[in-house]
């Protein structure tokens, strides 16, 4: 689990939320920080970053991107074996795959951050950044991951989309401990993105309404909003469809 490092009361509160869900998590504040309470204090960013560098499995800096790469930048030896380092901002909107992007895990980090925190985020690796296929999915309890991988790959096969130009498997927050879905997206070595519940209520995209979804779960839908939210000037080309108890649809980002 990695290093949870920050340097302000305000990344504290950040720092602590991303902790509960990530129990063998090590938070360190700044001494700066009032309540340290279960974290272990330090003086200096740089000092840190140089102490932990061989020595972590990864860290989560609650500051300034420009703080850590400065601290970074003495250490730094190759993209195979530097630790994986993503950067939230303190309010936790966005969570930036800074370091060991693709080869350390910082992208996954980045998208397991993101999801715990309801942030955005923000991978720049060309072959990461390049997919433009988010699928939205939508499952009742329990569903076994072998149908939800078939039911991915039969919509995928309807609009004639490989499953390495997918970017992500999407679903509601409501699904953060869902086995199947987890299973389904290592199965298919895709990352899957998590949208909070009242940003699909929110969303004023076009959409399919569906009547289980808000009897069951109190969302106006799932698999269609998903697949728009968790990208970026997406536009659906598969709409919902269900097979097995699964519900899936597609979108596709229109990238500038």
């Amino acid at each position: 689990m990695p290093d949870v490092i920050t340097l302000s009361d305000l990344g504290a509160k950040t720092a602590r939320k991303l902790a509960a869900h990530m129990p063998a998590s090590r938070l360190r504040f700044h001494r700066a920080v009032r309540d340290r309470e279960n974290s272990i204090p330090f003086g200096s960013v740089a000092e840190l970053v140089g102490e932990l560098f061989q020595n972590t499995d990864g860290m989560v800096f609650i500051g300034p991107c420009g703080v850590m790469v400065r601290a970074l930048a003495p250490y730094l030896q190759s993209k195979h074996s530097d630790p994986p380092i993503v950067v939230v901002d303190v309010r936790g909107r966005y969570a930036v795959s800074l370091l060991s992007g693709h080869e350390g895990g910082a992208n996954d980090l980045s998208v397991r951050v993101a999801n715990i925190l309801g942030a955005e985020p923000v991978i720049t690796t060309t072959t990461d950044a390049a997919r433009n296929v988010i699928v939205g999915i939508g499952c009742r309890r329990g569903c076994p991951a072998k149908a939800i991988v078939e039911a991915v790959q039969c919509a995928l096969g309807k609009v004639g989309v490989a499953a390495d130009q997918v970017r992500f498997l999407a679903s509601a927050d409501i699904k953060f401990d869902e086995p199947g879905l987890k299973q389904a997206a290592a199965a298919l070595e895709i990352p899957l993105r998590l949208i909070s519940s009242d940003e699909i209520r929110a969303c004023t995209r076009d959409f399919n309404p569906t009547p289980l979804a808000r009897e069951k779960v109190d969302l106006p839908a799932v698999a269609e909003p998903v697949a728009l939210l968790a990208g970026r000037r997406t536009k659906l080309i598969l709409p919902r469809i269900n097979q097995n108890g699964v519900s899936v649809a597609i979108a596709r980002e229109n990238c500038l």
